[in-house]
């Protein structure tokens, strides 16, 4: 989807088409309410829990976007048929990829990402959330804006999704880049629309959040996640294991959650114990911290961060219906600073470093 500028769609070989969109029916009709009204904004986020779909109603607006049927999307016309099986010219996918050595060209760039979007594509866009060493990084932003700069190749205008853009990566040596693409963002061209997504709306850069329209992706009901659970390619990828309304429990109406849920669990058990080891003392606190491993382990320790959100999201709640108002302000600051960590890790901060400032933040969180 991240397209070249001709006419026509690559001489590759025809993937399969994604997985049709289940749910979210309300904000669909608002979205593209808004868009047939000329309402809708040039550069929305649409923002929600981790893996409850929001990349793929991005992309079913950037079908919306694309249709030439007054009542879109159609689903039959050539726009719609390109969009659903990624290979629209004017239809770009972006999201975090592992950095590319040597600061890259665009063509590069562009190579990169289309052979991770053919990959997703072969599996029907059933695929693993990115590591967390995987980011989108300057030279990203800078293919970003030159594509953003030529005309549609198909229809009247080219739409950018940037998926997990909380992922992208400022950096300090290169901001001539950077504010190019906050320019971009807050006054695109008038035939570009951007739509970002995100699981960690806070962590987006300040810049980036006030040049935004937001909308939340609410959570599937369970007869929405039972349909997803249902459909061939994800009933094969779920392999019959373990109890299906177990793991639709789990998933908390996110259907996403039901892939790589052994992977998940044993990343949140990791957090689980680094939030224990805070409460042990200062010797279990830095064994723990070091056990995180140093600069070359910062994609496992970025992934034990985004688990530590969810529990301790998870611990605000409970406190908040349990009316303790100090533990709940205690995991609200915890929370704060494991979003400082996670920008933190993007910079080359060794994990070590990160682990022992956050053990000192959760010793007053308490058992």
């Amino acid at each position: 989807m991240s397209g070249s500028t001709v006419d026509r769609r690559p001489s590759t070989v025809r993937p399969l088409p994604l997985l049709p969109l289940i749910g979210h029916d309300a904000l669909r009709a608002r979205l593209a309410s808004q868009w047939r009204s000329g309402r809708l904004p040039s550069t929305l986020l649409l923002h929600g829990p981790p893996g409850v779909g929001k990349q793929r109603l991005a992309l079913w607006m950037g079908q919306v976007l694309l249709c030439t049927s007054p009542d879109a999307p159609c689903g039959e016309c050539q726009s719609c048929r390109y969009a659903l099986e990624g290979q629209h010219p004017d239809l770009h996918w972006i999201f975090p990829r592992p950095r590319i050595k040597d600061d890259p060209g665009p063509e590069e760039v562009k190579e990169d990402l289309d052979q991770a979007i053919a990959d997703r594509l072969k599996a029907q866009g059933l695929y693993a959330r990115p590591g967390g060493s995987e980011g989108i990084y300057v030279y990203v932003g800078r293919m970003l804006v030159q594509q953003a700069a030529l005309s549609p190749a198909l229809g009247r205008r080219k739409v950018f999704i940037i998926g997990d853009a909380e992922r992208m990566v400022p950096q300090a040596s290169n901001p001539e880049a950077a504010n190019t693409l906050l320019k971009l963002l807050e006054e695109p061209p008038p035939s570009v629309t951007f739509i970002l997504t995100s699981s960690e709306p806070a962590s987006l850069l300040p810049t980036i959040r006030s040049r935004v329209v937001a909308f939340r992706v609410p959570r599937l009901a369970d007869t929405e996640l039972r349909r997803f659970a249902a459909q061939p390619a994800v009933a094969a990828a779920l392999g019959g294991a373990g109890d299906l309304d177990e793991r639709l429990r789990l998933c908390d109406g996110a259907p996403g959650r039901l892939l790589g849920h052994d992977e998940q669990e044993a990343v949140l058990a990791r957090a689980r114990a680094f939030l224990d080891a805070a409460q042990q003392g200062r010797a279990a606190s830095l064994r723990t911290a070091f056990a995180q491993g140093g600069k070359g382990a910062r994609g496992a320790f970025a992934d034990v961060l985004d688990a530590l959100s969810v529990l301790l999201h998870e611990r605000s709640r409970a406190a908040v219906g349990a009316g303790e108002e100090r533990s709940a302000l205690a995991a609200a600051r915890a929370m704060r600073a494991v979003e400082d960590a996670k920008v933190a890790i993007q910079q080359n901060v060794s994990p070590q470093l990160l682990s022992a400032r956050l053990m000192r933040e959760f010793s007053h969180l308490g058992p």
